[in-house]
């Protein structure tokens, strides 16, 4: 993501520059508020008694005929423009690869998410998830040998200390609840959706974020279906309260295909650091949700655990 790309677009087009930046945070705005709204939505698909493979199983189908035009407008257009349209496309080994990234990013993570969700909190869980860029650092360093130096430490440090922070307060909540093996869950969704990450960037500096990024919803519609065959009959798929199809087409359109190319828009228009900035009120915009739409409780350890949080994801983020 390169910010001195926008920068010189701005300089080409200098009146364009207060339109340009204040569509650009706009955008930032609603995406962050849309990608917000995924932990109330999925609390809500709960009570109305959906569990989680029934859930991912909805999102994913309503969300999968999008991706396959998505895909195919693009092939389409590689194979009918340009001098090399005589040769491959997409590479076979790079589609597999695709489609099984699919398994961490969308179907995996998405899945541990979902059930660590029955057993926390939305503000908890959206702060544990939040800190995934401090799991990429570290797994960066760990696997393709990329420097950590004191301030990436500290905002590991800081980043798991407020995740802390939320959860001692939680469990005084809900003593009765499993909160430890919700935050695990959710833990371990950021841990798979980071491998994701880290694997995903050299294919899609092949064959286009577009193009990758359809595959592995493709892909991942396909490991969430063998999930759901195995755990549930066909019939539990149309058997779900009608709301709960409402919430799974919001999860899949509203808060997640929506808000994806609203985040990338702004991130061309303002500048990577900036879309950043502004996507740390993420967590925060949960929280209020969370306390108004859904009700849970709330305190100030929440609120100093997730500033921690905050401070140490930006402190990551920043080059």
């Amino acid at each position: 993501m390169n910010t001195d790309s926008t920068a010189t677009d701005f300089a080409s087009t200098p009146d364009s520059v207060p339109v340009q930046f204040s569509w650009g945070v706009t955008l930032a705005i609603v995406g962050t508020f849309l990608f917000a709204l995924k932990s109330i939505f999925i609390k809500l698909a709960f009570a109305a008694g959906a569990d989680a493979t029934l859930l991912l199983a909805i999102r994913m189908v309503l969300a999968l005929p999008f991706y396959v035009v998505v895909f195919a407008t693009l092939l389409w257009r590689k194979r009918t423009g340009g001098a090399n349209s005589a040769s491959p496309a997409f590479p076979m080994p790079i589609v597999v690869r695709s489609l099984l990234l699919g398994f961490l990013g969308y179907y995996l993570a998405s899945y541990l998410d979902l059930s660590g969700l029955e057993f926390i909190s939305a503000q908890l869980e959206r702060l544990t998830l939040f800190t995934y860029p401090a799991m990429v650092a570290a797994l960066a360093w760990m696997f393709l040998g990329e420097q950590v130096n004191a301030r990436i430490l500290i905002a590991i440090g800081l980043s798991y200390a407020g995740v802390w922070l939320m959860y001692g307060q939680e469990r005084t909540f809900m003593p009765d609840a499993n909160t430890g093996k919700g935050v695990f869950l959710v833990f371990l969704a950021a841990l798979s959706y980071s491998l994701y990450v880290l694997f995903a960037k050299p294919v899609m500096q092949k064959i286009g974020s577009r193009e990758f990024t359809s595959l592995a919803m493709i892909g991942s519609t396909f490991f969430v279906a063998v999930h759901f065959l195995c755990t549930h009959s066909v019939r539990d798929f149309f058997e779900a309260a009608p709301v709960v199809y409402v919430y799974g087409l919001v999860l899949a359109f509203v808060c997640t295909v929506i808000p994806s190319f609203m985040i990338n828009e702004a991130i061309l228009k303002i500048g990577a650091t900036r879309t950043t900035v502004i996507g740390s009120v993420g967590p925060v915009l949960t929280m209020l949700l969370a306390v108004v739409i859904l009700g849970e409780p709330s305190s100030w350890q929440h609120i100093v655990g997730m500033a921690i949080a905050i401070i140490g994801v930006s402190l990551v983020a920043k080059k």
